[in-house]
């Protein structure tokens, strides 16, 4: 009897699981979609200050000149500081 007892916990828990994973689907591809376009705004700086043919005495001067390179940084940073990594990740966690 307590081994049937059990055995449904959890097949309840399992369908609760994979309700809940299946509710991050969504909210999680918004993620994705804010994580692509940081990458690719950085990648764009990156290339801008690959390319440029100035010179710029000094790292600072550098970032200085290049904004979108500097800004996109630092957003991508901001990202990862709070947590987009588990977000992007959390319904790949239980397939």
């Amino acid at each position: 009897m307590k081994s049937q007892q059990v055995t449904q916990d959890l097949k309840a828990f399992e369908r609760r699981l994979t309700e809940y994973v299946s509710c991050l689907g969504p909210h999680a591809r918004k993620w994705r979609f804010i994580l692509v376009i940081s990458f690719a705004t950085t990648a764009a700086g990156a290339w801008g200050l690959i390319t440029d043919s100035q010179h710029h005495p000094s790292l600072l001067q550098y970032l200085f000149h290049h904004k979108l390179f500097t800004l996109s940084c630092c957003n991508l940073f901001l990202l990862f500081i709070l947590g987009i990594h588990r977000r992007v990740m959390a319904p790949q966690m239980y397939p």
